[in-house]
């Protein structure tokens, strides 16, 4: 038996369709479905079952597909052990911000250092990156968050991300020495999504305050925020990274508006049995040396 055809089912496993399997791989949706039909004779058990429009595991699916991930990690490791290879594929979930606006000068050091690195960033919600890494799915989660995001992970801060009120040129506030809650009462704010860490944070901090406010988007990219900010469409609670440039140019300008309880570090997440590759680890240190 191939790894190639564990690999395949992992595919199929993760997205939940042989035709975005077969999109993602770069192979004939047939040539993935034979490769699954030829791991269910090779076990003598179907792995998978239509569920809709999506497929997914059956119980010995779901068994296989957890000890593929592992076969497929032991796979890399045999590798990177016995012949130094630091190729494949690495495999980054990180926040919408964090993909934007914090990353892509560390991937192009790290590609420079492994040119035969494949990177894959997957930009996604918190509570997905921390299912993927705990799967196998993800080698590395990148996040914000004010507590270590889960216990069964590692969890390792990098550094605090200061979090910035933004207005629009011009704006009213912005020419006051200091803003406080009250000075936030029946306001327009631009909101990220609901399961935003930070915004959990403001609207649990204005309201234990008696704050009023309008919430006039849910939005659940921080651009896409930043633009209405930008646009005058009211004040934004934003990640530092995301703001500066705007800050610098003028187009935002940033109030002295700071809480105790709104706050939060950038932190990365592996699974704790994870095989650190020679470029996980490069990435990390990497990381750190941010801080410096």
């Amino acid at each position: 038996m191939e790894l190639v055809y564990l690999q395949t089912f992992c595919e199929v496993a993760r997205r939940r369709s042989i035709t975005r399997a077969a999109e993602e791989l770069g192979y004939a949706q047939s040539s993935v479905t034979i490769q699954i039909q030829k791991l269910e004779k090779e076990y003598g058990a179907p792995l998978l079952e239509r569920y809709g429009r999506q497929m997914r595991l059956t119980p010995p699916g779901e068994k296989l597909y957890t000890l593929a991930v592992q076969m497929l990690e032991l796979y890399k490791q045999s590798k990177e052990s016995v012949a130094g290879y630091a190729g494949g594929t690495l495999v980054i979930g990180a926040i919408d911000s964090l993909a934007a606006y914090f990353l892509p000068p560390y991937l192009r050091q790290l590609r420079q250092l492994f040119p035969e690195l494949t990177i894959q960033l997957q930009p996604d919600r918190e509570s997905h990156i921390i299912g993927k890494v705990k799967d196998g799915e993800y080698d590395i989660g990148l996040l914000l968050d004010a507590k270590p995001a889960d216990s069964a992970l590692e969890c390792q801060a990098l550094r605090e991300e200061p979090l910035v009120l933004v207005a629009p040129a011009g704006h009213p506030l912005a020419g006051q020495p200091h803003i406080g809650l009250h000075d936030l009462n029946g306001l327009e704010l631009i909101m990220s999504e609901e399961s935003c860490v930070y915004r959990g944070m403001f609207e649990k901090v204005l309201q234990e305050s008696g704050i009023a406010f309008t919430a006039l988007f849910e939005l659940g990219n921080p651009e896409a925020v930043k633009q209405c900010a930008v646009n005058g469409l009211g004040l934004a609670l934003l990640p530092q990274m995301v703001v500066a440039e705007d800050i610098r140019q003028g187009r935002l300008v940033a109030l002295p508006f700071s809480h105790p309880d709104i706050r939060f570090d950038l932190q990365y997440l592996i699974h704790p049995r994870k095989w650190m590759s020679q470029p996980l680890q490069t990435l990390i240190r990497l990381l750190g040396r941010g801080q410096e």
